[in-house]
């Protein structure tokens, strides 16, 4: 649809209007299913929005949401950016692994808080990104459509433009996002697997997230053996659905907890007779060991499917040496 800089008919100025002929087959349609046809990268709470802030015309004529058109009128959408967030800019580094004018995506270290909330109102990747591109205070959330936790490390992807957003929350939702993840758990696998067990607030523990019985949301888990040791497994995990502390909590329900899990490790395990160097990296680890490592997705204006893939941090990688080398160790001595 052609979009033309032009002033807005309300007290906001419009960043471009989008112009448009209702076609004949949608005669007798409400006002709002109709923009969602013609205007489809848009949300429809947007485009509602637009239509009750007097932003969209139809034959020069101010219409509801609910109201029927008859085909064959022009239609203009004044459309009007607003500030999303009350949140404050702020110049903190970010690992940039791509951008362009639609998208960003993010390597976040582990330890940087994604969104303000209670108890972390600033110093978080939302204040970092409004500082990097300041146009994301006119998106919701600043562009973040998917988290992860504080102490999770790996990629995440940002939306810069509203049409983005719609676009790539519709991939989230039909679950075509790819999203692998390495991690670290305690306990030998013996082969790779799949949890599904709905997830949802802890019965007692109302911060934690649990495996519940009843009203909990779906989840769904996968999970492969990349290396076993003495008493841990390496393990790469994809993710088919995003909830709350999903793959932690769905491997500590299997019983094989992340390594370093403040919250649902459980107590620490350190194997029998293992190198002092394992023993104090193990000790030493205060986060979950777990990284998004690969991110995979349809680009929001072209359609083509991109990927990207992060090596593991520094302490992850810390961590399998010592793991490799008291096996390796207790190889030699059994010998």
């Amino acid at each position: 649809m052609p979009k033309v800089p032009i002033e807005s008919p309300g007290e906001k100025p419009a960043k471009e209007r989008l112009l448009a002929t209702i076609p004949p087959e949608m005669a007798g349609m409400r006002l709002d299913q109709v923009l969602a046809g013609l205007f489809g990268q848009y949300s429809r709470s947007r485009l509602q929005h637009w239509i009750k802030a007097g932003q969209v015309q139809v034959d020069g004529r101010l219409l509801r949401a609910r109201d029927k058109v008859m085909g064959g009128e022009e239609v203009t959408v004044f459309v009007q950016t607003e500030v999303e967030t009350e949140a404050q800019a702020e110049d903190i580094p970010l690992d940039i692994v791509f951008e362009d004018e639609h998208l960003l995506v993010i390597n976040k270290p582990a330890g940087l808080v994604v969104h303000p909330a209670a108890g972390n109102p600033q110093g978080t990747m939302l204040n970092a990104l409004l500082h990097h591109a300041p146009e994301l205070a006119h998106v919701p959330r600043a562009g973040i459509v998917h988290r992860l936790d504080k102490d999770t490390s790996g990629l995440l992807v940002v939306a810069r433009t509203l049409e983005a957003q719609k676009s790539l929350v519709e991939q989230l939702q039909a679950r075509l996002f790819l999203r692998e993840y390495e991690t670290v758990v305690s306990g030998i696998m013996t082969a790779g697997g799949r949890v599904e067990a709905p997830i949802g607030r802890h019965p007692v523990q109302r911060k934690r997230m649990a495996v519940v019985s009843h009203g909990g949301k779906p989840a769904v888990t996968h999970y492969r053996v990349l290396q076993r040791f003495r008493a841990h497994t390496h393990l790469s995990v994809r993710l088919e659905t995003g909830r709350t502390h999903q793959i932690r909590v769905h491997m500590a329900h299997i019983r094989m907890p992340i390594v370093g899990d403040p919250i649902y490790g459980g107590r620490l395990k350190i194997p029998k007779q293992c190198s002092e160097g394992l023993r104090e990296c193990l000790l030493q680890f205060k986060r979950q060991a777990l990284h998004a490592k690969h991110l995979g997705l349809e680009h929001p204006a072209s359609g083509e499917m991109m990927a990207w893939t992060q090596p593991l941090p520094a302490d992850m990688q810390g961590l399998l040496t010592q793991l490799r080398q008291d096996m390796d160790s207790q190889t030699t001595t059994s010998r």
